[in-house]
């Protein structure tokens, strides 16, 4: 019996195994949609900050548009199936707006590094180096004043590992977990470049620029009806 359970372990085990390594990079889950196609910054723009694009003309917006790409698209680069940043240019965003979203995100830094995700154009699921911040960890929702900003737990992996981010938005309140942890739990995320007032209903998603080198990859997104 003893040799049984043993041989059924090894098996389940080896199963696993196969599984991790049959999953390719950027290739969505079901119901999911690809942001990043492994391949290209296609459905990607440099960053307009989402009050400011508002006040644009449609002529205005294009041509801002055009001159924020030039300046901050030569920074992000996709090598070998990630997106690679090198701490130069500014933020990347989504071309397309989201609404209410189940997002998922795989990120890595540098020791010492800085980043985060703008949801809806705002600021930001923090990412960081727990180990210069007091040992606050990443996924906290860092601009929020009156309500929660830091991280239930610090559930980082060790610097220059892949960590995982799965968040879902309904609302302005968001639910963060970081390597499967659950570090934010049903917040508001409050509205950064317009103190006191609503989160915009829609906006990009945008990896954060903090002048330091950054890598993304498996990032998709499902959106979904008001609750």
């Amino acid at each position: 019996m003893k040799r049984f359970a043993i041989a059924a372990l090894l098996l389940l085990l080896s199963v696993h195994v196969a599984q991790a390594q049959d999953k390719k990079d950027n290739t969505p889950p079901p119901g999911f949609t690809a942001l990043f196609n492994g391949k290209d910054l296609t459905g990607w723009q440099g960053m307009l900050e989402i009050h400011k694009r508002a006040k644009l003309s449609p002529e205005a917006r294009e041509k801002a548009q055009k001159a924020a790409d030039e300046r901050i698209l030569p920074h992000w680069k996709v090598e070998d199936g990630v997106i690679v940043y090198d701490g130069k240019g500014n933020n990347l965003q989504t071309i397309k707006d989201f609404a209410n979203f189940e997002l998922y995100v795989d990120w890595k830094i540098e020791k010492g590094g800085d980043s985060g995700l703008y949801l809806r154009g705002n600021p930001q699921v923090q990412i960081w180096d727990p180990a210069k911040q007091n040992k606050v960890g990443s996924g906290g929702l860092y601009n929020n004043q009156k309500n929660p900003s830091k991280p239930l737990v610090v559930a980082d992996n060790p610097i220059g590992e892949w960590n995982t981010f799965h968040i879902k938005m309904v609302g302005d309140k968001v639910t963060i977990k970081l390597n499967d942890k659950l570090v934010v739990d049903n917040v508001p995320l409050e509205n950064y470049w317009q103190r006191g007032q609503p989160l915009p209903s829609v906006g990009p998603i945008e990896l954060q620029h903090h002048g330091d080198r950054l890598w993304f990859k498996n990032i998709y997104v499902k959106e979904l009806s008001p609750e």
